[in-house]
């Protein structure tokens, strides 16, 4: 029996390492991660670093004192004066970033809520700010009253943990994400191939006449399939490594913030790769099995690709928290209980009902499978 698997096994590493298409798809994906950490960094730091002439042509529709002229002024702010029409007019052809109105002692920041506008809108505001803060100290020496007695009533200081820096947790767990899609992608190609391809060239027929147990083929099989995901994510992940380093020294946002993995965290990151590795192989064996053609199977795969990311997408945005619930929901379990980690949180209970249950899974599909030869319906899907 061992000797059987072990032989179906090295045919299948064989054939995986010789087919160009295989390697591509398990040396090839990974080098996008790199890409989309050093790339989305530097959006972020272009959008922390944008040039405030960029986003300072102001509409004023109202008589502007001296002293709002100076503050104006000295914040970089290039007013355009007309009434609320005319700015109107002037903001939808998008000649101003946006158009502030008066009534009485109310201000309205007039916007459409687009990038630009948003940083018009914070400019805008802390000018009215320092505005606002001016005409109280006035009101405040006009009548004999010290202001540091009323502004300085109370002090507030910001702290910033480095687990709570938003840029570094979105590079961190988008950069798992595609780990998670990269393993997906590298396991459909030679699930397809070793099942529904090989239906198609006629060897599958040929192997199941040989003297193996059909619980020998499934196993070499998916053990193969599950060392070519593996490989692909323990490639992603020393690339994401790498590259967060390349990405602490290149961008000042990250400056004075570790965005380093955490040992613990590349561990359990291991961890779940293997575990992932093993589910979606195993699924992906499943469903090219019952496809007829090489294309077909393809087809049917493909929507695994999308379902490996989009639920940790969702739960990464909700800020959705791991329950032993969610533990247990394939795709979802894994990318949440990574974004746990990276954040500190350890849960070894929420750990432990993901590996079981994914043991679970995979069990109840490499039972189907194999039950699936045993009857040889996989010659003729039905």
């Amino acid at each position: 029996m061992k000797s059987n698997l072990w032989n179906i096994l090295r045919k299948e590493l064989r054939e995986l390492f010789r087919d160009k298409k295989s390697l591509a798809m398990m040396l090839v994906i990974p080098i996008f991660i790199p890409l989309l950490i050093i790339g989305m960094s530097a959006l972020f730091e272009a959008q922390m670093n944008k040039e405030v002439e960029e986003y300072n042509k102001i509409g004023i529709a109202y008589e502007m004192t001296e002293e709002e002229k100076m503050i104006a002024e000295e914040m970089k702010i290039e007013v355009t004066k007309g009434t609320e029409e005319e700015l109107k007019q002037k903001y939808e052809k998008e000649e101003i970033n946006l158009y502030v109105t008066k009534n009485d002692k109310t201000y309205t920041i007039n916007t459409n809520g687009s990038e630009d506008s948003a940083y018009a809108q914070e400019l805008v505001t802390k000018y009215l700010e320092t505005y606002k803060q001016y005409l109280q100290q006035q009101y405040l020496q006009a009548n004999h009253i010290d202001s540091s007695e009323v502004f300085e009533i109370i002090n507030i200081e910001e702290k910033v943990e480095e687990k709570e820096n938003f840029f570094v947790n979105y590079i961190k767990n988008y950069g798992f994400l595609f780990i998670i899609m990269a393993i997906t992608v590298s396991a459909t190609y030679p699930s397809t191939d070793t099942t529904a391809g090989e239906k198609e060239r006629g060897t599958l027929e040929t192997l199941l006449t040989f003297p193996i147990k059909s619980k020998d083929i499934i196993l070499g099989k998916f053990l193969g399939v599950s060392i070519s995901s593996m490989i692909t994510g323990m490639i992603s992940l020393v690339l994401s490594v790498i590259s967060l380093i390349i990405a602490q020294d290149m961008f000042t946002i990250y400056e004075g913030i570790d965005i380093m993995y955490e040992p613990m965290a590349i561990l359990f990151a291991i961890v779940v790769i293997v575990a992932y590795s093993f589910f979606i192989s195993g699924l992906c064996i499943a469903i090219a099995s019952k496809s007829k053609t090489f294309k077909e199977a393809q087809s049917a795969l493909t929507p695994l690709t999308f379902i490996s990311f989009f639920p940790g997408m969702i739960a990464f945005m909700t800020e959705l928290s791991t329950t032993p619930l969610f533990a247990i929901i394939p795709f979802l379990n894994y990318t949440m209980i990574f974004t746990d980690i990276t954040n500190g949180k350890i849960d070894y209970l929420n750990i432990a009902l993901m590996l079981v249950s994914t043991i679970i899974y995979i069990s109840i599909v490499l039972r189907l499978i194999i039950k699936q030869y045993k009857s040889e319906n996989v010659l003729f899907s039905k």
